[in-house]
């Protein structure tokens, strides 16, 4: 992860440092709420790979140097992202987040339901005070999509019977749709042309993941946990219907969580959604290919590989 984050290294200590200072003095205990959001770690990928597409990306129009926008930009992600994380555990009443008690358990719900809202409302407001109607669009439809994704979630929770382009969908809503409009904003900020470039100059920087190819499930995990899903149909109709059981009951009996996976893997479950991650990370890096060959463009690069790597 450092060698990734290295060309930013200054700029995400630029970022920690403004979002610590985000909510300023005006209540002790959103204060003391704030901190606890933002000193509770975590890895920060959002304002990360804005701060990268920002360096890999200005250098194509002259730009010197990244701008206050770009900056401002990577906090409004992290400030959205981590709006809907306090929303997510008030909503899931989780007790604890990145190794530590969340707002909700600290504070109570009401603080919790307000600070999200506040983070949510600040990053609205920076939002418009960069004045650019294309990129106030893209992100102000994060914000609806994130709806759009926790009302999703809410009607699949145990259904397993929800296909895969449901499923993807939901997690574009929750996830990707942030990421991918905070990069295309970075690029817009670089004074990048995302419809018209100059020539040899195509970049491909899409307002959503391309789709995958439809495929029929027969169960799968679903619910509060992003699992992956069976990406295809069982051979073996016993793990068909002990992972069908599993799912109707909730995960309620002792083991029976530790016994869903192993019926996820033994259905070839993970290996498919390894494959179906590989393809996405390859047309990654096939957008890529427009950029210069900057330190910036190398991290995310390396990015890919270390998502596609990482273990939960």
């Amino acid at each position: 992860m450092g060698q990734v984050s290295a060309p930013v290294v200054e700029d995400m200590d630029i970022c920690r440092q403004n979002l610590l200072n985000v909510v300023g003095e005006r209540h002790p205990m959103l204060l003391a709420a704030a901190n606890q959001i933002f000193s509770a770690g975590g890895k920060r990928l959002r304002p990360l790979i804005v701060l990268l597409v920002a360096r890999a990306t200005f250098p194509l129009t002259g730009l010197s140097d990244i701008t206050e926008r770009h900056r401002r930009l990577a906090e409004i992600s992290e400030m959205l992202h981590t709006a809907s994380l306090v929303h997510d555990d008030v909503l899931d009443e989780c007790d604890v987040r990145r190794g530590k008690e969340t707002v909700n358990s600290l504070y109570g719900t009401r603080v919790a339901v307000l600070a999200g809202d506040f983070l949510f409302a600040q990053s609205s407001w920076f939002l418009a005070n960069l004045d650019n109607m294309e990129v106030i669009k893209l992100i102000s439809q994060v914000i609806a999509d994130f709806a759009d994704g926790e009302i999703s979630q809410a009607a699949s929770l145990f259904d397993a019977y929800i296909d895969l382009r449901r499923y993807l969908d939901k997690s574009f809503w929750k996830t990707a749709s942030l990421i991918a409009a905070s990069c295309r904003s970075a690029a817009v900020f670089s004074d990048c042309d995302t419809e018209a470039r100059p020539p040899n100059r195509s970049c491909s920087l899409p307002p959503r993941l391309p789709p995958p190819r439809r495929v029929a499930l027969p169960a799968h995990l679903a619910g509060r946990c992003p699992w992956p899903p069976l990406l295809r149909r069982v051979q073996d109709e016993m793990v068909g219907d002990g992972l069908l059981q599993l799912i109707q009951g909730r995960f309620k009996e002792e083991g029976s969580l530790q016994r869903a996976l192993e019926l996820v893997s033994l259905g070839g479950g993970i290996d498919k959604a390894r494959t179906l991650a590989r393809e996405q990370g390859d047309l990654a890096l096939a957008s890529l290919a427009c950029l210069p060959d900057t330190p910036a463009k190398r991290s995310l690069e390396l990015m890919v590989d270390l998502v596609l790597e990482r273990l939960y």
